[in-house]
């Protein structure tokens, strides 16, 4: 399986893509499961919902609620005013909602379109170590492919162990 951030092949079982830390398991589902169109919005008389409904909706509980707010100020409604709140919120629910339901939609289609060759932002690996050249100095003597390793812990007491350093034998005999 290839690697839709970097390109990188990766095994079919990776979870994460081993050049750019990519979470893979999506791109596995989409291999296993294959794609699916996703179900179109529609609202609960079984209509397709549209961004021009959406808006209608919405101003439609606007000009409810400045009528209700007009009878309300005036005294024209003298009492019953009140109740012209019930279709001034279930217009402006409906509508909210409706919005918030084809914004999702959107940025979805969005994620799924996005191209593969974007460049992967600061904030959403900051948990990945830095490259490895950042820890090679530039006066550095290392070639920029090199590999660098830190010092060992063990390394002055392993050569006691190497059997061929006649030194180490030595030193190891006339410590007993």
């Amino acid at each position: 399986m290839y690697c839709p951030k970097c390109g990188k092949q990766n095994p079919e079982t990776g979870i994460y893509c081993r050049s750019c830390g990519t979470d893979l398991a999506v791109v596995s589902n989409a291999l296993a499961t294959g794609y699916k169109e996703p179900l179109p919005l529609v609202n609960k008389k079984g209509k397709p919902i549209k961004w021009e409904s959406t808006i209608s909706t919405i101003f439609v509980g606007l000009a409810f609620l400045t009528i209700t707010i007009i009878l309300g100020v005036t005294g024209a409604g003298r009492g019953w005013w009140f109740w012209m709140l019930i279709p001034t919120f279930g217009c402006l629910g409906t509508g909210v909602a409706q919005f918030i339901q084809l914004r999702q939609r959107q940025e979805q289609q969005n994620a799924r379109f996005r191209p593969m060759n974007t460049a992967i932002g600061a904030t959403e690996h900051r948990d990945l170590p830095p490259p490895q050249t950042e820890f090679v100095r530039p006066d550095s003597s290392f070639r920029t492919g090199d590999l660098v390793r830190p010092p060992s812990v063990t390394e002055g007491t392993t050569r006691l162990l190497d059997p061929d350093d006649a030194d180490a034998r030595s030193r190891s005999a006339g410590d007993e």
